[in-house]
């Protein structure tokens, strides 16, 4: 019986083990489908060219492109790493499938998918991938915002997101990451303030953020005391100098806006290795221990505004291989430490050198000093530095004073004529705040597609309602030099608020009687019109009638490009310099995207646009900007909102998916001739010009490269590419057809455009795929 029992328990042990065994095989062979899966879905790049069916994935030799690390048959590390400046991948990959097949790996603990050409935004789906310890997606072409559900990640220790197109505000949950070591977002197109929040990441190490669009004062950042990297470089961050903790090795401020002195503590962190505050406004004396620190190998202040006197006896750090110096207001002598083994840049200041003409009079540093409000701490000649300073200070005193009082009575004359002006209209009741009180009226299914486009509009003042006042001051009272154009809905106006920006007002007369509670849901709608790519909303103000309150004339504020419409710029011969191709590339994208957001930024989307070439401005750094698009109120101002109907969508904001979508594809069709005519350089004023056109067009593209080549403006052929001139022609054909069913939608428009503009970068600048991303990231927003 007992030997029975025995063999009762090995069987059954054996079962258990063979069972344990065939699970074990179940799960490897299941993760190695999945595998498998990752090439196609990656269009079969080369550094998986091996991988096949019958490959053992836990045993495959590690290289610099592609490791695969397991751990009891479970995968827990996976690095793919493509080509240095991969193109886009096709149009018909999907990011979203891309990930949901990774999440079927959910042992993975690090991941790195670099330089592999991946589009599209950050599935949330990712934080499936719970045991995430490192996550490395850079140098790709991902957009929109970080997703919010990677804040579940509690075991995140590396986030790197370099190289790509995020955009929008860093969220307030980065700081709540417990064990974020490593935090690295640089060449992004990240926006706003950078959050109180990241001063809470204890363990932080690595905190890189340069080449964004950072703005504000740095978070007090001395409570991170693991903190060794900090680099902000070419941001809009400033002005005061951040507080920190004495650990850092690496600091870089360079290009952005920081000014006033550096602290005295910056002398004791003895275990910076690299400095760079470069290209800055920073003022006040230069302090020469940043030379002697221990462990210094690079210092850079160039561009500054330092003063001070540098001695031949100074001692500078063994350690020390580079020293910027150049372009500030220091005087004396080089130290002799700074000897010609090491590298020394000290042109435009005012030292005693071998080449005086790369140096300017100590005078100019004096005087540069006393005009930046910064005294010379030189040793000689004090009292009489202080006598000039305090002389200085008591003319520009006195000048200040004289200027006040004249603007003073100037104000008080004006105070005492200006009622006369204001009013003019006695019979009509102003609001200046007439949404104040109510309460906000955006829809429940109301929402953006993406922070990108929440944010494009980057450096506008916040949306809000103005006074009559306000109105008539900017247009000199709607003088006749104000007046810049006329339609059935009103006139337009140019004008200049208090703070000098530019604006155009668009004047909108009422044809029946509404009070302003008719409108707020309307206004705001408008208020979200803001975008990289439109010419956006600034605000409104309603002008009333006194007797019953109701709305006669609305005015809405846009802002002001005043760079000329993009037809001068591609299809005007007096143009005095048309734009490259890359260019025109960029701005047909940008318009794309304006569209884009148009469309499906904001619900109820805003359609039937009658987009046109003279419509799209470009700024002063050639960024497209559609300026004239439809309003939702447009159909109330023309007396189509009767009041039995005051709950329903205009047209503007239509809810039925088939009439939206035909006014899109309208939208299409009219992007269609702007693109044409951004390849062919010439202005198309009728139908009938676009239609012959188009067959020329159609022809080229079903020739020879030199035929097609032969359509692209003259002006512009020898700088387009081959393929970048034929997949812009056959986008530009697609949306121009005579069916709207057969017109590709916005997204399609987009990817074709981008896949161009990668295409003119590969062939015509291979070396450099550094401009083709800036280029990418102007116009992708």
């Amino acid at each position: 019986m007992e030997g029975f029992q025995n063999s009762a328990i090995v069987v059954l042990l054996s079962v258990i083990i063979f069972l344990s065994i065939n699970h074990s095989e179940q799960l490897q062979s299941s993760q190695g489908q999945t595998l498998l899966r990752i090439p196609r879905l990656l269009s079969n790049p080369s550094v998986l060219s091996t991988w096949n069916s019958s490959t053992d994935f836990c045993s495959i030799d590690p290289t610099l492109s592609v490791t695969v690390v397991c751990y009891e048959d479970t995968i827990t590390q996976l690095h793919i790493i493509g080509n240095k400046g991969s193109s886009l991948l096709p149009k018909n990959f999907s990011m979203e499938s891309f990930v949901t097949t990774l999440v079927a790996l959910p042992t993975l603990k690090v991941l790195t998918l670099s330089s592999l050409g991946l589009w599209g935004s950050l599935p949330g789906k990712i934080a499936r991938l719970s045991s995430l310890e490192i996550l490395n997606i850079s140098a790709n072409f991902l957009y929109d915002t970080i997703p919010g559900e990677l804040s579940s990640l509690s075991t995140l220790q590396s986030l790197a997101l370099d190289d790509n197109m995020f955009s929008g505000e860093l969220p307030l949950w980065l700081g709540s990451l417990p064990v974020l070591s490593v935090l690295s977002l640089k060449k992004n197109m990240f926006n706003g303030t950078l959050p109180n929040s990241l001063s809470n990441l204890e363990n932080l190490r690595v905190l890189s953020l340069s080449h964004n669009y950072f703005r504000g004062e740095v978070p007090d950042f001395s409570r991170l005391t693991n903190l060794q990297v900090l680099e902000l470089e070419d941001n809009d961050l400033g002005t005061k100098f951040p507080q920190l903790g004495n650990k850092l090795v690496t600091l870089v401020l360079s290009k952005n806006k920081f000014r006033d002195g550096l602290p005295a503590e910056l002398s004791s962190y003895y275990q910076l290795e690299r400095v760079d505050l470069s290209n800055n406004n920073f003022v006040g004396p230069f302090p020469p221990s940043l030379l002697a620190l221990p462990s210094v190998t690079y210092l850079n202040v160039a561009s500054n505004k330092f003063t001070g006197m540098l001695f031949e006896n100074q001692s500078c750090s063994d350690q020390l291989k580079f020293v910027d110096l150049s372009f500030n207001l220091l005087t004396g002598h080089l130290p002799k430490c700074l000897h010609p083994k090491k590298t020394v840049v000290s042109d435009g200041n005012c030292l005693e050198t071998v080449d005086d003409r790369s140096q300017n009079p100590v005078s100019f540093c004096h005087n540069e000093a006393l005009a930046v409000g910064v005294i010379p701490q030189l040793k000689s000649r004090e009292g009489r530095s202080s006598k000039t300073a305090i002389i200085a200070l008591g003319v520009i005193g006195g000048v200040v004073g004289a200027v006040a009082l004249v603007a003073l009575v100037f104000l008080l004359v004006r105070k005492v004529n200006t009622p006369k002006a204001i009013k003019k209209h006695p019979t009509r009741l102003i609001l200046e705040d007439a949404s104040a009180g109510y309460p906000s009226k955006l829809l429940q299914d109301a929402r953006y597609i993406s922070q990108t486009m929440r944010l494009g509009a980057l450096d506008l003042p916040a949306y809000r309602s103005f006074s009559l006042e306000e109105i008539e001051e900017a247009t000199n009272n709607f003088e006749s030099s104000a007046f810049i154009g006329e339609s059935s809905h009103g006139q337009m106006y140019k004008g200049r608020l208090k703070d000098g920006s530019c604006v155009v007002i668009r004047c909108l007369k009422m044809k029946r009687s509404y009070s302003t509670q008719t409108f707020m849901h309307q206004i705001e709608l408008i208020s979200k019109l803001r975008h990289r790519h439109l010419a956006s909303a600034l605000g409104h103000c309603f002008e009333c009638y006194l007797d019953d309150s109701s709305v006669s004339r609305i005015f809405l504020l846009f802002e002001h490009v005043s760079n000329g419409n993009l037809r001068s710029w591609v299809a005007e011969r007096h143009a005095r310099q048309k734009l490259n191709w890359t260019q025109r590339l960029a701005a047909a994208i940008g318009v794309a995207k304006g569209m884009q957001f148009l469309h499906t930024g904001i619900v109820p989307g805003v359609y039937s646009n009658n987009l046109k070439i003279t419509d799209v401005q470009l700024d002063q750094n050639l960024v497209a900007k559609i300026s004239s698009y439809n309003l939702p109120l447009l159909a109330e101002i023309t007396g189509q909102f009767p009041s039995a109907q005051a709950g329903r969508l205009t047209s503007a904001g239509s809810k039925d998916p088939a009439r939206a979508n035909q006014e899109a594809k309208a939208d299409i069709y009219d992007f269609g001739i702007i693109l044409l005519e951004i390849i062919v350089g010439r202005p198309l004023q009728s139908r009938n010009e676009v239609d012959a056109m188009k067959d020329q067009l159609q022809a080229a593209i079903a020739s020879d490269a030199a035929t097609r080549r032969s359509m692209v403006d003259r002006a512009v052929q020898r700088g387009s590419s081959i393929q970048s001139v034929k997949t812009t022609m056959e986008i530009c054909m697609r949306c121009l057809n005579k069916n709207p069913v057969d017109r590709p939608s916005v997204e399609d428009v987009l990817w074709n455009l981008q896949f161009a503009a990668q295409s003119q970068s590969n062939e015509v600048s291979p070396s450099s795929p550094g401009q083709f991303n800036h280029q990418l990231r102007l116009s992708i927003l």
